[in-house]
Formats: structure tokens, sequence, C-alpha cells
């Protein structure tokens, strides 16, 4: 089937359930984590991002908007936000918002290209009370720069995590795992340990905005045959530098090496989706989702503007999705699974992305596993691209095959050993376009 895109979507206003009269008990949990979109104005053109970041959206809230947004925030219970975009440094008051959060007692960080990030920059954002940033490196040199879509983006990027290391803030980095980047980690993470992070956390790219236009940068369900090995030898060479390596939340799942990457968590191991129990996801406009990765159209439980932030978190049905979920919508293999009642399927964010409904993450090792032990292994096909909208989806069908009985023996040696990669991964076709290099422009912040 040839993939055909969908119809054309007109940004209308949106239109969100009413909230539910009643607050059950279950609804009394409260965020840890805000992720806070504060501009989808962007420098850079990265090729994988699932908001489709550039220019600033029209209804973008006000400085007097957000500062009481911070302290509805506080108020539910958040202890940290981390500022993201676009690029929150786009903004002219992002100083201002970062003494807010730090007036208000919760902890502020920053995740960043690092395109605009220079020595003055650094020391202001200090000043202000920034404690943290992530700057994004998606691989080694030539391969970040195509996929930030900027030509001299690493270094600006490995630029900006030298001077916020020197101006006191501490330092980590973030970095997607995809087709043209998955033989560069070891590297990488070489790279960063002399630049000074102190924590990597690494997450699979989502078939989301951009993304999902890119099919060919996507990994198959079954590199995680290699890729989950992988990971766990750059755990063990973390460890060594002392540098936590955090797997996000599609990264997984319940495979050999589980207690090794998460057995620092709380749990120990993976666990379900957390949109709406202890993540809080927020749209520079004001709208309110249960994770910030999630899809805007089917995801977004209010705006700020119409209720108060509590009553969304608590009578929101977008953000309570998760709270008494059990295993009645899971579907294909995840319906069927040993794991089931602990996973629930896993990130939201990914089996939607796919399929436009949760339930069934094919980006599983265990699954994976599962299907070497039977001689299969799942792919991923495009059917319908998306319309073209911040944080909006086509569709993908999953297939079923055969290993290759050239390709069998081999993902079965590296499943047992640990060591190695496939010898016939598929690569990345046709590589983005690569910009001319870009002024670093950045708005005038405030003092």
């Amino acid at each position: 089937m040839s993939v055909r895109r969908a119809l054309p979507i007109l940004e209308l206003p949106k239109k969100t359930a009413p909230l539910a009269a009643a607050v059950r008990p279950i609804d009394a949990c409260r965020p840890i984590y805000a992720v806070w979109e504060l501009t989808l104005r962007c420098d850079l053109s990265c090729v994988h991002c699932g908001s489709r970041a550039r220019k600033a959206r029209p209804d973008e809230l006000s400085t007097a908007e957000a500062l009481d947004l911070v302290r509805q925030m506080a108020a539910l219970g958040v202890r940290e936000v981390s500022l993201i975009g676009g690029e929150a440094y786009l903004r002219d008051d992002l100083f201002e918002i970062v003494r807010a959060i730090r007036a208000a007692g919760m902890l502020a960080s920053l995740t960043t290209g690092g395109l605009g990030v220079d020595a003055s920059f650094a020391r202001r954002a200090q000043d202000a009370g920034l404690q943290a940033a992530s700057v994004s490196i998606d691989g080694a040199r030539a391969t970040h720069d195509r996929v930030r879509g900027v030509d001299g983006s690493f270094d600006a990027a490995a630029s900006a995590l030298g001077v916020l290391r020197e101006a006191g803030v501490r330092v980590t980095a973030n970095t997607q795992l995809h087709r043209a980047n998955v033989r560069e980690l070891e590297p990488l993470f070489e790279d960063l340990v002399s630049l000074g992070i102190r924590g990597w956390q690494i997450q699979i790219t989502v078939a989301m905005g951009r993304a999902a236009e890119h099919a060919d940068l996507l990994l198959e369900p079954y590199q995680l045959i290699e890729l989950m090995p992988a990971i766990a030898r750059l755990k063990r060479r973390a460890d060594e530098a002392r540098v936590l390596l955090w797997p996000g939340n599609n990264v997984g799942y319940f495979g050999p090496y589980e207690a090794l990457l998460r057995g620092a968590q709380p749990l120990g191991h993976a666990c379900s989706c957390g949109a709406g129990r202890t993540t809080l996801g927020i749209e520079s406009n004001g709208d309110i989702k249960g994770c910030p990765s999630l899809p805007t159209s089917d995801y977004v439980g209010g705006n700020v503007r119409a209720h108060a932030l509590v009553d969304i978190w608590e009578r929101s049905e977008p953000l309570r999705f998760t709270r008494d979920r059990g295993t009645s919508e899971l579907w294909g293999e995840c319906a069927s699974c040993y794991y089931a009642e602990e996973c629930k399927g896993g990130c939201s964010w990914t089996s939607h992305s796919l399929f436009g409904r949760r339930g069934n993450n094919p980006f599983c090792h265990h699954r994976a596993l599962e299907l070497l032990a039977r001689g299969e292994r799942e792919r991923v096909r495009a059917v319908a691209l998306p319309a073209g909208l911040p944080f909006d989806h086509g569709r993908f069908e999953l297939e079923v095959e055969r290993w290759p009985d050239d390709d069998l023996e081999e993902a079965r040696r590296i499943a047992r050993t640990g060591e190695g990669f496939l010898s016939r991964s598929p690569t990345v076709t046709s590589p983005p376009k690569l910009n001319a290099p870009r002024r670093k422009r950045r708005a005038q912040v405030s003092a």
C-alpha cells in the first residue's frame, strides 16, 4: 500500500470534554515533574521533531499568565519544572519565569539544542536560579548536524555544555535513538563524558510529527535485539564514569537487562505509562496534557485560560486514563504478554503515534526476544502520513515476518552474548538536507 497523507486539518479552537463533576480518591495523586513548552519557536529544524517546532504558536501564554501558572503548579505539588521548546531561550521572559519557579520552591531545569547558548546566557541563567540543563545531542558530529538540520549545531551543543558547566549549572545530555546513530552511541558517550555530563537520558525516536514523515529514520522493532545489549554495555561504562544513564519510558521492557538499567529506580524495573499520575505536560498556549509528548488531538484535557490547573488535573478524562488503568485496552502481543498486568503496554506515546490507539507497543525487548525464539520478527510500515500539525501522527501497520536464515543465528548470538550488531540492520536511505549555518539568534532575555 502506498503511503498517503491525511486530509488537511484546520487548527481550529480546541474543544475538550467537560470536566467530571466529582473528584475520585485516585485523583488525589500529584505530579512530581512538569515539562513546560514555553514556546514553539525554534532555531533548529530537527527532522525527528514531534512538535514540528519552528514558529511560535499564535496564542502563547503572556508573561502574566505564565507566572500565574507557576503559582498553580506549586500549589498542585509539582517539585520540578523542565522548560523546553521549541527553544525556551527564545522567550524574552525566560529568566523571570525561572526566578518565579525557584521562588515558589520548585526545581528549575532547561532542555535545549544549545544553538544560542553562550557564556553570557549561561551566567545569567545560573544567576536566575537555573539548576540543571540538558543539551540534546543526537549522534556524531555529521549525524547530529543532519538530524538537527543545521550545520555546526553539534559544535554549538558541545559548547553549550561547556559554558553551562563553567557557570555552575549541572549539565546532562539527552539523545534520540534511531537508525542513523545506533552504531555511534558508544563513541558518542565517550565524547559526552569528556564534556563533563552528569547524566544521559536516552529515548527511542517516535513516529510523531516530522519523524512520521521520515520512516526510514525510525528503528524497526526487531532492532531492540542489538540496541538493548548496546545500552547495557553503555550502562556499565556509565557507572564507571559516574554518569547516570537514564532510559526513557519507551526504552525496554522486561528483558535480561532490566535490573541493570532500572535497578536504581523506585520499583527497580519499568512500569506502565506515568502520564497524569507523576508527570504533567504543558503546551505553550496553556493546553494541559498528562505527558508532554502525547498527541494534542487526543490528550489535551483543558486549558488554563478556561479552568484552574488543579481542576484539569483532577477532573479531566484525558489526564485520568492511566490512574485506574487495567489491561482491557491491550491488544496484539501485549494482550497476552506475561508482564501485561505490570507494564500495561508501556509508553502510550509510542503506541498511539504508531497505531492511533494505545495498548500495543512493538518496541519492547522482551517481545523481540519472544518472537526471536519463534524465528519471527516485527516491522512497522507507514500507510498514512500526518497532516502537518504540532504533535500529530500518521498511521503505521505492523508486519510479522520470519527472520531470514542468514540473519537468524546472528540475532540469536547477539541475544545470547550481549555483544555485536546485526550485520544487515536497516539504514537511513534518504538523509535530510543540511541547512547552512545559522547565526545564533536569541531574544533579548530580560535580566
